[in-house]
């Protein structure tokens, strides 16, 4: 680490792009738990809930990003299994 901090003192102009390759290390380790704790396709409990995509309902949002939907007004279109 004490490289590190010595080649920034004697080359500032490479502090901001430690700062934004470290940025988008944090949002991209940030985003990979999001999508191991939020989606239904990633079950980390096997024994009691083996198929968790059935138990979200018709107006549950896993999605990070949608256009033009509201989910709250979405009716059940699937049975029960």
């Amino acid at each position: 680490m004490g490289t590190v901090l010595k080649q920034l003192k004697s080359h500032p102009a490479l502090i901001p792009l430690f700062v934004f390759i470290g940025g988008g290390a944090g949002m991209s380790v940030l985003y990979l738990c999001r999508l191991a704790l939020k989606n239904p396709d990633c079950s980390w409990d096997r024994k009691n809930n083996p198929e968790p995509w059935n138990k979200l309902g018709p107006n549950d949002q896993y999605k990070l990003f949608a256009v033009n939907m509201d989910y709250s007004k979405l009716k059940k279109d699937r049975p029960d299994f």
